[in-house]
């Protein structure tokens, strides 16, 4: 249809040409191988999901867990310290105890030593005493005399190395517990008082502090 104008309308009349669409054909013309702003496009920073801020894990760690480690750490220090008092305890004892081991035994070794040597001294004391007799009851210009001297010597020195010694308590107070009375003399000689040794039978022998024999005597009245 025409206008008196001579302008064509109705419906053959084109539409205005879309603008959208123009673009999006000239951007794929000089961009053929990026998408296009309606195809794929990437999403504009901060657009979209949580942001750096609302992240679940933000990488830190835990502070109660730090505080739990710390915890048990301390407890095991706590058990080591308590089983190495333990332990220098026990060693300690053990220790103690070893140490009156030694010196039991060392005192069980030398009381046996001395009753060795104790017994054996009361075996050889009669020899002794009869050696002594002899000496008492031989000639002076008899010639035996100097070899029962030096017999008697030498016994009397090999109970010296043992440790035993002998005494003699002519003019001491009698001692029961060193000696043993075998008479008394109502008047002794030179007013000697009253319980004074006087005469000696028979000297005694001791080993340190204990008495193999007791010296036999005779006390003034």
């Amino acid at each position: 249809m025409t206008d008196t104008d001579g302008t064509v309308t109705g419906a053959g009349t084109p539409r205005a040409a879309d603008p959208e669409g123009a673009g999006e054909q000239v951007e794929r013309d000089l961009f053929p191988d990026q998408p296009t702003s309606g195809e794929g496009a990437a999403p504009a920073p901060g657009a979209g999901g949580a942001g750096a801020g609302e992240s679940g894990d933000s990488g830190e760690p835990d502070q109660g867990d730090g505080a739990k480690q710390l915890e048990g750490d301390l407890d095991e220090l706590v058990r080591t310290a308590a089983q190495r008092d333990e332990y220098l305890a026990l060693a300690q004892r053990t220790q103690a105890d070893f140490e009156n081991y030694r010196k039991r035994v060392a005192r069980e070794a030398a009381a046996a030593q001395e009753r060795g040597c104790a017994g054996l001294a009361k075996e050889l004391l009669p020899a002794l005493d009869n050696l002594d007799r002899a000496l008492e009851a031989a000639a002076a210009d008899d010639p035996l005399l100097e070899g029962v001297r030096l017999v008697r010597a030498e016994l009397n020195a090999a109970l010296a190395r043992a440790g035993i010694e002998s005494f003699s308590p002519l003019g001491e107070e009698f001692d029961p517990s060193l000696h043993e009375a075998m008479a008394s003399l109502p008047q002794p000689p030179d007013g000697k008082p009253s319980g004074t040794v006087v005469e000696v039978y028979q000297p005694g022998y001791r080993l340190g502090k204990n008495i193999i024999r007791p010296a036999r005597v005779v006390v003034a009245a």
